[in-house]
């Protein structure tokens, strides 16, 4: 086997003015954006249409569809399952090196020829700003690709047995005997590539179902995958409905594994259903999933109140706070409010909002209509509530996109519905607290919310950090210090949760 060299991070492009890498990334947004393209269902590497049609929209101009895609039906599904064992039989005898080379080539491609195409589908059909757009689509996917590929070789180089005199004892790594199903979101196209090939990597093959509303740029991975030198088959391409797709997927018995992110719901029935049909399966699933999180920011008075401005800005409202890491609730104390209000509202109010093509707009729209109320029906309880007050934002638009504005939401009571619940948008709830309370706030921090994904502590004073970090522990499974709780980076930071995350 090949020694790898040191595993790099993709560095990130800036797209300054003028510079050849915006021009070339507006010219493939305009291009994109000026055609409307016909997605099939794949399975063994065939195109199929079923003129059962869903459509790919723009957020941020919700009258313009970029695409149609058709929807897989069941037939479709025991077909695509057919594919994948079928698939199975060679792909799980392939030498690791042989699949390693596809996806280090897959990240080559990503890193150059696909890099603009990756960027501007996830811009246009997920309303990403060029920035949050090359972090998640082109970097961290590059780097799932090749860091992905580094631990599989290091898993597999360790073989730590003993074999006694006149014995010779080996271990294999194996693939799951059957299909992984992987549901993929719509928030990162970098999660969307990484939770059907991470399987498939290790030998596995993967029924894909891509979220309904950023089936785009899933569709240009496939293609990437393809020209990367994927084996047909190996991933089949399911867009659609995730009752029609999900059931049977979840009911057959060569079901081996579930590699999911999205909603607590829906992994909580994903559960129940494999816990229901246990005994109908060849091999009990592997479970893997990550759902949401009550992402928090605990300020304590010896902060440096800059970086805590910084934190909060950007982690409540980069991406529209469409993060499952995304600050929620932050918490401060009464001696630093003051200033802090200041400076905060004063960073707010320079955020521009609108189309990602424009690349000075901070924040776009957010996914879709169904996303749009659901945010601002927390916005509306908040602006009726007389233990809540609006101190930025409120307003809201969606008669060309899904425009909400970065809302900041004071709260007297420590439980009122926004500390606790998610709202997956740019709100961000804050509650003032009394620092000769501070060991009562750290205990309310983390008893708050039935989620555990990520936090952060925002403070000079060591002890204070020791001791918070050590009371926190269990509410985060990615935990900051004196930084916002979004962006860990492949390879860096291990990204998960604990709790109902």
């Amino acid at each position: 086997m090949t020694k790898n060299l040191k595993t790099q991070n993709e560095p990130i492009k800036s797209f300054l003015p003028g510079s050849k890498e915006r021009i070339s990334l507006q010219n493939a947004y305009d291009k994109l954006s000026a055609k409307k393209i016909d997605i099939p269902v794949i399975i063994n590497g065939k195109k199929i249409e079923t003129e059962d049609f869903g459509k790919c929209v723009m957020p941020h101009d919700h009258q313009k569809v970029l695409a149609t895609y058709h929807k897989a039906n069941e037939a479709l599904v025991h077909q695509a399952i057919e594919a994948s064992m079928d698939a199975w039989t060679d792909w799980s005898n392939t030498d690791l090196e042989y699949r390693t080379g596809i996806f280090r080539k897959a990240a080559s491609l990503l890193a150059g020829k696909w890099r603009d195409t990756i960027n501007a589908a996830t811009m246009l059909n997920q309303s990403k700003n060029a920035f949050q757009a090359e972090i998640d689509s082109a970097c961290e996917l590059i780097d799932f690709f090749n860091f992905n590929s580094s631990y599989a070789e290091d898993i597999h180089s360790k073989q730590n047995l003993i074999s006694p005199d006149g014995m010779k004892n080996s271990l294999e790594y194996r693939p799951l005997e059957g299909f992984v199903f992987a549901i993929t979101p719509f928030n990162f196209t970098s999660i969307a590539g990484n939770l059907p090939t991470a399987p498939v990597l290790m030998g596995n093959v993967s029924i894909w179902k891509p979220a309904s509303s950023a089936v785009l740029a899933c569709y240009y991975l496939m293609e990437l995958l393809k020209e990367a030198g994927l084996p047909d088959g190996v991933i089949n391409f399911l867009p659609g409905a995730g009752s029609v797709i999900g059931d049977p997927i979840l009911n057959h018995p060569s079901l081996a594994g579930v590699h999911f992110t999205g909603s607590t719901n829906t992994f909580n029935h994903i559960w129940k259903t494999i816990g229901s049909n246990i005994s109908n399966y060849k091999t009990y699933p592997r479970i893997v999933g990550e759902t949401g999180g009550k992402d928090y920011c605990l300020a304590h008075e010896s902060c440096d109140i800059d970086v805590l401005v910084t934190a909060m800005v950007r982690g409540a409202f980069e991406y529209q706070g469409q993060k499952c890491s995304a600050m929620s609730r932050t918490y401060i104390p009464s001696t630093i409010w003051t200033e802090v209000k200041e400076k905060y509202i004063s960073e707010v109010e320079t955020l521009k909002i609108g189309s990602p093509r424009d690349f000075s707009n901070f924040m776009n729209a957010v996914i879709d209509r169904h996303a749009f109320n659901t945010i601002t029906s927390y916005i509306d309880y908040a602006n009726n509530h007389n233990e809540a007050e609006i101190i930025t934002g409120g307003n809201y638009d969606d008669s060309k996109g899904y425009f909400i504005e970065p809302t900041t939401i004071l709260t007297t009571d420590p439980y009122f519905k926004t500390m606790t619940e998610e709202i997956f948008g740019p709100v961000l709830t804050i509650y003032i607290y009394d620092p000769q309370k501070w060991d009562d706030t750290v205990q309310l921090v983390g008893s708050t919310s039935d989620y555990g994904l990520t936090g952060c502590i925002i403070a000079n004073d060591n002890e204070v950090i020791i001791n918070a970090t050590k009371e926190l522990r269990h509410s985060a499974g990615n935990f900051y210090i004196n930084d916002k709780p979004t962006g860990a980076v492949v390879g860096q930071q291990p990204f998960g949760g604990s709790r109902a995350s």
